[in-house]
């Protein structure tokens, strides 16, 4: 009979052991994985970090009656820290003047130089009544 380490303990070991790195990408490679039993294990601690790493809401695996499988993730709506009133509003003001959206509501796109690289954001400013918003919709 052979003996099997306890699976819990394992995926717990291998959770401790890539916690510094970047699970997606230690996901993608998983199925390269000679052996398929220790792949399982990884996938399922990497999927643990990736899931508190990005406030996922869940992630789910299905394996179809072809034997297709299949992964989703479903991330979880967060609230970031305010800025308070008073710098709120100089946020929106802000964002107003670099974009030069003068109107009541607009969209601008906004490229961002950081380091080396750069991202293309869109912005979207609303403002109605006594209330305003800022959005930014970043690349997927």
């Amino acid at each position: 009979m052979k003996e099997k380490r306890n699976l819990h303990l394992k995926v717990q070991e291998l959770c401790d052991c890539y916690a510094t790195s970047d699970p997606l990408r230690e996901m993608s490679v998983v199925k390269d994985e000679t052996d398929k039993e220790e792949a399982a294990l990884k996938w399922i601690a990497l999927a643990a970090l990736h899931g508190i790493n990005a406030n996922a809401e869940k992630i789910s695996i299905r394996r179809t009656k072809d034997g297709e499988v299949q992964v989703g993730v479903k991330y979880r709506k967060s609230d970031l820290p305010s800025p308070g009133p008073q710098a709120g509003e100089k946020i929106i003001d802000a964002v107003r003047e670099i974009t030069q959206i003068e109107d009541a509501n607009g969209k601008s796109p906004l490229s961002l130089g950081i380091r080396g690289n750069s991202i293309d954001l869109k912005v979207k400013v609303k403002s109605k009544e006594d209330t305003a918003s800022v959005t930014i919709e970043f690349p997927e």
